[in-house]
């Protein structure tokens, strides 16, 4: 079993109507968007066939990335190549969520209200249910072993769902909810090996699952908080999943791939081969650590301390780093006053901490048993992955090749190099909600009796992801 171990204060907020209804907006700091707004009642749902589909088909969907720093929300029209049209995305900085859990429901809340809205609203339409990013409730990644019976006949689809049923009974922990179940391949009478084992006929079938879980009452709150922002739940994706969709191509995940997500407040990772998700992880450091460091090393703001890192940031020093002299606020009593100091001073604060964040990436990858599996091409992805110089870093720590990653196939995002980056996750939930790659092989078996709200949301995410 591999655990996936791994902003300030909420500004004052005013209600608003409109298309989230109760929503609410921070006053000062960001767009006001309540001018001219069509009332959200009047504006039209997507047909319930399209945004509810699991095979790909043109249509609307919505996905929301619930983030330790930001909050994304896109809404995207799928197209007949098989390529999304963003129609609108909101962005807004996240309240209430630390290292990826949701920790003040109110201020979650109302940052989620806010982030759809805005989506809503840019995009004309309604959305009433997302996708949302599984990053709380200390998700789990495992292997598990299942093995049925087939007494020599014919192996058919019910056969299948059998097995994957055995599969998830095995998985089940108390206190725990199953999420994703990837079968990785199938053995048909000891032979391995085989990608669809219906109409073979055999004595024994069996498979290898790769299984994602998380802690049922984390899910609970998530559910409570989107029902409150009127929204309804309509599956959970891993974040380094979503993000792998997003960012990589077929091919490399055919023949393996890493993707790292590095986010504010965790770093995930996902590992690719034969086209399948052999294993994800979640490391509980991010973007915002690097952002304290600094803040706390050169006693200055959190602000100042992010602008610093976005502006002048690097993971290695450069030949000119000395020469450049930066003005920096001080907090406190001399709160006034402006300290001058080398660019490489700022950089000497970052450098460990991202050496530190790769050092895990790199023990998670080495202790999670794929071997050779685990050893192709690293594709870094996430806001925190853009510092200069963090490629050539992330190479001599990880010792595998590695490249940056940005959002394919999605049409309508930002076009800076950060927004790019950022919405990795987002615009896989969105690929992933119209129904992209889901060859990956994440097979369900429907619960019998689902009881309560859990059980019957967690039976429907067995049964749509």
């Amino acid at each position: 079993m591999n655990d996936l171990t791994s902003m300030s204060d909420l500004p004052a907020f005013r209600r608003r109507g409109g298309l989230r209804g109760r929503s609410l907006i921070p006053v000062g700091g960001e767009r006001d968007v309540s001018v001219n707004r069509v009332p959200r009642d009047i504006l039209p749902l997507p047909p319930e066939e399209t945004h509810r589909s699991i095979a790909w088909r043109p249509g609307i969907f919505g996905a929301l990335d619930i983030g330790t720093t930001k909050m994304t929300c896109l809404i995207g029209k799928g197209e007949a190549d098989g390529s999304i049209q963003v129609l609108g995305h909101g962005w807004r900085r996240s309240h209430g969520i630390r290292s990826g859990s949701i920790v003040d429901i109110r201020e979650a809340e109302a940052a989620i209200r806010a982030t759809v809205g805005q989506a809503e609203e840019a995009a004309e339409r309604r959305m009433d249910s997302l996708v949302v990013n599984l990053s709380c409730g200390r998700p789990l990644s495992r292997l598990v072993d299942a093995q049925i019976p087939i007494g020599g006949r014919e192996v058919t689809a019910g056969d299948v769902q059998r097995l994957i049923a055995e599969g998830q009974a095995r998985a089940w922990m108390e206190g725990r909810e199953v999420i994703h179940t990837l079968p990785i391949g199938y053995v048909v009478d000891s032979i391995p090996g085989i990608a669809d084992p219906v109409g073979h006929q055999c004595e024994e079938l069996a498979t290898r699952m790769h299984v994602v879980d998380m802690n049922s009452s984390a899910l609970r709150t998530l559910d409570a908080v989107l029902q409150h922002a009127e929204l309804k739940l309509d599956g959970l994706v891993a974040s380094p999943f979503a993000s792998g969709i997003s960012v990589l191509a077929a091919e490399e995940r055919e023949l393996g791939v890493t993707v790292v997500e590095m986010g504010g407040g965790t770093t995930s990772l996902a590992v690719f081969c034969e086209g399948k998700l052999l294993h994800t992880a979640q490391i509980r450091v991010g973007g915002l650590h690097v952002t304290r460091d600094i803040a706390g090393v050169l006693s200055t703001s959190l602000e100042t301390a992010e602008r610093l890192k976005t502006m002048y940031g690097a993971a290695q020093m450069g030949s000119d780093d000395q020469r450049e002299i930066l003005s920096v606020p001080l907090i406190g009593e001399n709160s006034d006053r402006l300290v001058r100091l080398q660019r490489s001073k700022v950089i000497s604060v970052i450098q460990p901490r991202i050496e530190e964040t790769l050092e895990l990436v790199r023990q998670s990858l080495d202790n999670a048993g794929l071997g050779r599996l685990a050893n192709g091409r690293v594709v870094l992805t996430g806001g925190a992955s853009l510092l200069e110089g963090i490629v050539p870093v992330a190479t001599r720590i990880l010792g595998r090749p590695v490249r940056m990653g940005k959002p394919q196939n999605i049409y309508g995002l930002p076009e800076t190099a950060a927004a790019s980056a950022g919405f990795s996750t987002a615009a896989g939930l969105l690929a992933w909600a119209a129904g992209a790659d889901r060859d990956f092989g994440d097979i369900s078996a429907p619960e019998p009796r689902p009881r309560g709200l859990v059980k019957r949301l967690v039976g429907f995410i067995r049964n749509n992801v």
